[in-house]
């Protein structure tokens, strides 16, 4: 991929479709698609994989929040993510962290992180549901080229629906 975004593109345009196997696409390489100005991005964001390794108490294994780390390009995603909670008992305070996100806004932060690198971002992401009613998917779409953002974005939110 990177020999491909490091090619001239200056009188070139193109559309890419990423469908990763589980969590393989770093966000590097979403940067790299974005730095070109020129490839528009399709992305089939894993959803589940993501929502399957944030734990609810927030007690991460260092290994899975590298993956994390990698596929949101940040740590912030953390915060974002958890909350600490307090409450009374009988034996006094107490704090807790707590899962605060679900499929919907795991998705939702994807985007906005999109949105950082990108002319523009389709506001009308489609999350793809298994037979369980379960987030599997975002299909997203990203523009790079700052003169043909618009029209794309506008193709793009009419084949998400909105």
């Amino acid at each position: 991929m990177k020999n491909i975004c490091l090619k001239d593109w200056t009188r070139h345009r193109a559309v890419l479709f990423l469908d990763p196997f589980g969590m393989d696409v770093k966000w590097n390489t979403v940067e790299l698609i974005a730095q070109t100005k020129a490839i528009d991005l399709w992305y089939l964001f894993p959803i589940m994989g993501v929502n399957r390794l944030l734990k609810k108490d927030g007690n991460i294994e260092e290994v899975n929040r590298s993956k994390l780390n990698e596929i949101f390009g940040t740590t912030d995603w953390y915060d974002t993510f958890y909350q600490v909670r307090g409450e009374q008992n009988l034996f006094g305070f107490y704090s807790f962290t707590e899962k605060t996100v679900d499929g919907k806004s795991i998705g939702q932060y994807f985007i906005d992180r999109l949105k950082t690198i990108f002319e523009g971002v389709a506001e009308n992401p489609l999350l793809l549901y298994n037979s369980c009613n379960s987030p599997l998917f975002l299909l997203c779409f990203a523009a790079a080229n700052k003169k043909g953002a618009k029209t794309g974005i506008k193709i793009a939110q009419d084949i998400l629906g909105k």
